[in-house]
């Protein structure tokens, strides 16, 4: 039986239970956050996303119960600013992820600590798309900057009238060193 998936509105362990698979495409417009950091024409870039559910035990480590498990993996190419050069820079941001669910906020937040992978709440209506830009914000890098700028950079502002009066002085231990050598 083939079942529908909306993901604004995602039964986790209904998903997980049925092997789901979701893959889709939105634009940055429906994603305000990333749009906070981005320039305001990229509104109609895409965001790709695919996400798939598994209930799954591990014998080994005692677990009985199979758990809910969620794959995620999103992309998208966001246009920002580079910090070298402070030109317009495209960067792919992009993530895989995979999260646990667990039954109340509590077990959560201890199973968290004690595990590699996200632990999460199960949700009969669990946003998706929230998560991905949640993932996607994470993995935009937090000083984006071309490999090689396209503009050479000027590293260094002196003023025309800048006369340096550094040059002209002796270093103050040339003294010294002059007493060094007298007999």
């Amino acid at each position: 039986m083939k079942h529908a998936f909306d993901p604004k509105h995602l039964h986790i362990h209904a998903f997980a239970h049925a092997a789901g698979q979701l893959a889709g495409e939105e634009t940055l417009a429906h994603f305000e956050r990333l749009l906070e950091v981005v320039d305001d024409k990229a509104t109609q870039t895409p965001v790709h996303y695919s996400a798939s559910g598994e209930l799954r035990s591990n014998p080994e480590r005692g677990e009985t119960a199979a758990q809910v498990w969620l794959h995620l993996s999103g992309k998208t190419l966001l246009p920002l600013v580079c910090q070298r050069c402070l030109e317009p820079v495209d960067v792919v941001v992009e993530f895989a992820r995979d999260f646990r669910f667990v039954a109340n906020e509590a077990l959560a937040a201890v199973e968290d600590e004690a595990s590699e992978e996200d632990v999460l709440v199960l949700s009969k209506d669990f946003n998706l798309l929230e998560l991905v830009e949640d993932e996607l914000l994470l993995a935009t890098p937090l000083v984006p900057k071309h490999p090689v700028c396209p503009q050479p950079l000027k590293l260094q502002v002196a003023d025309a009238d800048f006369v340096d009066t550094d040059a002209n002085k002796p270093h103050p231990f040339s003294v010294l060193e002059q007493l060094k050598h007298k007999p």
